[in-house]
């Protein structure tokens, strides 16, 4: 009982900006391949709504109305979301709803939302409890956790679907898939094409991205100038799970990771081995010499013009375009030695254990799954699409369209953060790695305690079930 008690709440360590949403791919974290991109000039027109990468505002749990009355011969589905205060989210999730529920006289789903801050307790206290309602909003990275403790159950997803989904659409535990995603976001470099220019740096695309002495080279010329406060802002001010999601798919470009994904068993000779080491340091060097600030007051650098590199993710592209207009550039992130990796996975939908009626939640969810469904968020919310089939019917992720590249950044670069239940304690112990190191701590003794930590939790807890 303890560990089913303590499993969903440690899934409330997940409450963070973006990334949850943010941060996919197989779990052997290989990029799936997708056409190039050549441009990777942004444009200058008005783009829409960026993605929610910020916390909702706060709002009070409601029961949203819905068209069709949950009562008579119909069978009653409950969905609880997170979106309440995301406006633009819940007029999506609404009127999805309301559509499902007048395409058919067998089933109606019913709305709680709530607002992100307060969602993950309220679900955790439900799990416990037995009492969640039949489908549910997961961030990503959490899904294993959940699925190890008997709160959700596998999905009958088909090939066909699965195939057309974006490596990190699907939430999966020891092979078996618990939840799919609508959409994702894009973690990338902003830069403007006049410094660069100024400088005589190559401007870097999907194909041709910055290798890591070109980008060193880069960012030396950059702080040589003058011009500049420092050359690059990787946003290191954060706290929580952007650490993870942002800065262990460096790690992973150097060719290490935060465990073995063969075996979900071990860190040991990955989170410390070489390859980390040489991250840590090259990490660690950012910051001593002068290239990031440490500890960023805020994230408007870039946006003022006091950086000229940005590191960050697709959520920010409406405010760069807002401020530069045609001269912005979306940059795909640095091949540091084993190609450009980027956090992959957001909020997902699964169906929970305490569902009496699993054939009609999934019947919802496969409703929601449809690329007229994913493009509507899509549209809505400014969010990256999970199909190609969704994309195509969006202005900004067609072929063609002026954020098209985040869509296939999600597709060639994304690696999933570990699908293991114990991914809550790596992703801590990767956090405070991270903040140490940064702080000028000894990498190698620092990634050993975090390994040494991780697979003390992997043994307290048989393996995870692996």
């Amino acid at each position: 009982m303890l560990r089913k008690l303590s499993a969903p709440l440690l899934s409330l360590l997940f409450l963070s900006a973006l990334l949850v949403a943010c941060g996919g791919q197989s779990s052997t974290g290989q990029p799936t391949a997708a056409p190039a991109a050549e441009a990777t000039e942004a444009p200058a027109a008005e783009a829409t709504q960026a993605p929610a990468a910020e916390a909702a505002t706060e709002a009070p749990t409601v029961v949203v109305p819905t068209t069709i009355p949950v009562s008579g011969d119909r069978t009653t589905l409950g969905l609880w979301t997170h979106s309440a205060g995301n406006e633009g989210e819940m007029e999506v999730i609404t009127k999805m709803v309301n559509d499902f529920n007048a395409s058919q006289e067998q089933y109606a789903v019913s709305i709680e939302a709530f607002p992100q801050a307060s969602y993950n307790d309220s679900v955790a206290a439900a799990s416990v409890a037995g009492s969640l309602p039949c489908i549910i909003d997961l961030d990503g990275p959490t899904v294993p956790n959940f699925a190890w403790s008997g709160y959700v159950q596998p999905l009958p997803i088909t090939d066909e679907l699965r195939s057309q989904l974006s490596p990190a659409a699907v939430g999966t535990y020891k092979g078996e898939a618990y939840s799919v995603g609508q959409f994702d976001v894009a973690l990338l470099i902003y830069g403007r094409r006049s410094v660069l220019e100024e400088h005589n740096i190559r401007i870097p695309t999907l194909d041709e991205p910055w290798t890591k002495d070109e980008f060193m080279a880069a960012l030396q010329t950059l702080k040589d100038s003058g011009d500049f406060e420092y050359p690059l802002d990787v946003n290191s001010g954060g706290t929580g799970e952007w650490w993870s999601y942002a800065y262990s798919p460096m790690l992973q470009s150097f060719g290490g990771d935060l465990i073995n994904r063969e075996n979900f068993t071990e860190a040991e000779g990955v989170l410390n081995g070489p390859e980390a080491l040489a991250w840590g340091e090259w990490f660690q060097s950012l910051f001593e010499e002068g290239y990031a600030n440490p500890t960023p007051a805020d994230d408007q650098s870039f946006l003022q013009g006091r950086v000229p590199l940005w590191y960050t993710g697709s959520w920010s592209a409406n405010d760069v375009v807002e401020a530069y207009g045609d001269d912005a550039l979306f940059l795909p992130t640095v091949d540091l030695g084993n190609g450009p990796k980027i956090g992959g996975a957001s909020w997902q939908w699964g169906i929970s254990s305490a569902c009496d009626d699993p054939e009609g939640a999934w019947q919802f969810i496969e409703y929601m799954m449809q690329p007229e469904q994913i493009a509507l968020m899509s549209e809505t919310t400014g969010l990256v699409p999970t199909t190609e089939a969704a994309a195509a019917l969006t202005e900004n992720y067609k072929e063609g369209g002026p954020y098209r590249i985040f869509f296939e950044m999600s597709q060639r670069f994304a690696v999933l953060r570990p699908e293991t239940p114990g991914y809550l304690t790596i992703s801590n112990q990767f956090e405070q790695a991270s903040l140490a190191i940064r702080d000028g701590a000894d990498v190698q003794n620092t990634l050993d305690d975090a390994v040494d930590a991780i697979e003390q939790d992997i043994e307290d807890n048989n393996n995870y079930g692996f």
